[in-house]
């Protein structure tokens, strides 16, 4: 062996440390030790975070198929208040199907010993207990697939595999008649179809709100057209009524639009292909043949159907008539500004509602704690929010005050709008008469959308499993003003120049997918927009040196990231004859402190291993 070989520095994996503790392991606390000799994937995620949301999918296939090799841990790291309380975690974990261990981290103190600076980041530890490969953002599952292979060859043959049963311990069901239900819709008969998320269903209730009528869907994870016994859903949200007879659903985790005959209980596919959207893919087209990307809810606004399409940060539609689909509004960059649709940033819209005029469309920008609207010319505004680090329970103008991851929107007979405002467990009202925002209602748990009934306005609570019929009062209660912004530390940079590094390694057997022009993209902005003297806007670099305003004392980064590779057919690990093509997306929000003697050079970690330099 030649000595002068350079030799990969190992670096042992941290402890993982937790104060809200273990889920899903049957009350039993675990530590690395335990997981020696097992394959390690570490998730980091928090449940409000739709990219998140993705990977607990994209995991699904590769926890099958090694079971008995591969341990994975969720290690939730939460954004908002609410989701570090405990309870909400354990709610989480059940209402996204988590079937691996989890370790809830409120106070970030995993988080912070991995060095980890986005949702999600997954983190892949050897047999040997050492980090291997860190990858932020979704789409890796195929590269980690691929190295939890050769990482199972390699301690196969040192003698360093375990291979067993897991620690994860499946919770015991609850036999309640809905299941973290996400959206209902009043029917013309009367009666309320509700997405009963969880269970992969819908279910239709009685005029009362309780008793249950009929079910739709086999409340098996699937994607399937059929009637109401044989259908698949995944995670369905979003319900529309098309016309007298049929609803249209947002069939979230499956990536489409299905349709729903309310006489006979058929169940079609509108859009969609079952696959999610990604950078590259088509953006309009025939419905049946283009991708979606976790679309949460619908609702019919000048003849098309609008999508809240959550995944891809934008607002599409489909047309009825020429069964066709197309973006409406949006860029997929994550954030807040207004502007004609084409310009217009989101975060996670996921909730929609048509105004009584019929002139305004309605929609609940659950990141960035919103409440905006769409008007006929397709122009966007704002009506209370201001970005993606601000939240918090305030009543008053809109410019003052505050939502904390709002889901749902419902229009009111008097031009108003009620606002299920998800983490404060309240239910407000906004007023675009006065530009002002009240509370109409809290102690609720969850509230993820509403239906107007006469004088009466329904709740969907979605962790309590069950609709509330509330009396809308005539005057609002006010409550105590609360303000947050995220409890992430900030990093401490020097004013003046920094120097800005997106590293990305390909994945073993890939290369990058020069054949149309550069493979990477560098997208920079930030909060304040004052902050950034140099280094503001798009690029093909993923290095960029940046002028940090020294008269600002702190602020926000927006870094959003962008590469494309191939397998490579040269390779023996990526050898094939149809080589698959990858896009590897995240985007960063990152507090930033200036001080003298602040960090010079900030890294992001985009894909590759651990000491990338």
């Amino acid at each position: 062996m030649n000595d002068s070989t350079p030799r990969r520095v190992r670096v042992r994996a941290p402890e993982l440390i937790g104060k809200g503790g273990w889920l899903n392991t049957g009350g039993e606390q675990y530590t690395l030790a335990d997981m020696r000799g097992r394959i390690v994937i570490l998730d980091f995620w928090t449940f409000c975070c739709i990219n998140c949301l993705h990977v607990l999918d994209e995991l699904r296939e590769l926890e099958a198929k090694h079971r008995d090799t591969v341990v994975i841990i969720g290690v939730h790291s939460p954004k908002f208040v609410h989701e570090a309380d405990h309870q909400a975690v354990v709610d989480a974990v059940e209402r996204y199907g988590v079937e691996h261990p989890v370790l809830d981290d409120p106070q970030l103190a995993t988080w912070k010993q991995y060095a980890v600076r986005a949702w999600p980041t997954l983190v892949v530890i050897d047999p040997e207990g050492y980090v291997v490969a860190q990858h932020a953002g979704e789409g890796h599952a195929h590269a980690i697939a691929r190295l939890v292979e050769e990482l199972e060859e390699e301690h196969a043959a040192k003698g360093t595999l375990r291979r067993g049963d897991g620690p994860y311990v499946a919770p015991e069901p609850e036999p309640t008649t809905l299941r973290f239900p996400g959206k209902a819709v009043l029917l013309p008969s009367g009666t309320f179809l509700v997405s009963d998320t969880t269970r992969h269903q819908l279910v239709e209730l009685a005029a009362d709100g309780e008793t249950v009528v009929r079910r739709i869907g086999s409340g098996v994870r699937g994607f399937a057209d059929g009637p109401a016994e044989a259908a698949g859903f995944s995670e369905p949200q979003g319900l529309a009524l098309l016309d007298e007879g049929a609803v249209v659903v947002a069939d979230t985790v499956n990536h489409a639009l299905r349709r729903l005959d309310l006489a006979t209980g058929q169940v079609t596919t509108l859009a969609g292909t079952g696959k999610q959207w990604w950078q590259g893919s088509p953006t309009s087209g025939p419905a049946r043949e283009v991708d979606l990307s976790s679309p949460w809810d619908v609702a019919v606004f000048d003849g098309r159907v609008w999508i809240a399409m959550a995944g891809v940060h934008q607002l599409w539609t489909y047309d009825p008539r020429t069964a066709t689909v197309a973006v409406s509004a949006g860029t997929t960059n994550e954030g807040l500004v207004d502007g004609p649709g084409a310009q217009a940033w989101f975060a996670q819209p996921s909730g929609l509602a048509v105004s009584a005029d019929g002139e305004r469309l309605w929609l609940a920008d659950s990141e960035t704690s919103a409440l905006r609207w769409v008007d006929r010319d397709g122009a966007v505004h704002t009506a209370v929010g201001t970005g993606l680090f601000d939240f918090g329970h305030r009543d008053g103008a809109g410019e003052q005050a505050l939502l904390q991851h709002p889901l749902g929107v419902t229009a009111l007979p008097d031009g108003s709008v009620a606002v299920s405002d998800t983490y404060n467990h309240a239910l407000r009202r906004y007023d675009p008469a006065t530009d002002e925002l009240t509370t109409l209602a809290t102690d609720l748990r969850e509230p993820s959308d509403a239906v107007l009934v006469g004088g009466d306005i329904v709740v969907v609570e979605s962790a309590r499993h069950r609709l509330t019929r509330l009396r809308l009062p005539e005057e609002a209660v006010q409550v105590s003003s609360v303000a947050h912004r995220t409890q992430r530390a900030a990093t401490e940079v020097a004013p003046g120049r920094l120097r800005l590094d997106v590293i990305f390694q390909a994945p073993a057997g890939q290369k990058l997918d020069t054949r149309y022009g550069p493979s990477t993209r560098l997208l920079v902005s930030s909060t304040p927009p004052g902050l950034l003297l140099k280094g503001e806007g798009g690029d093909t670099d993923l290095t960029r040196e940046l002028e940090l305003d020294p008269s600002i004392p702190e602020g926000v980064l927006h870094v959003s990231a962008m590469a494309a590779s191939c397998d490579d057919p040269a390779s023996a690990a990526g050898s094939t004859e149809y080589p698959a093509c990858h896009v590897h997306q995240q985007d960063w929000g990152v507090p930033v402190r200036l001080a003298e003697g602040g960090a010079t050079r900030l890294p992001l970690v985009l894909a590759g291993m651990d000491d990338a330099e």
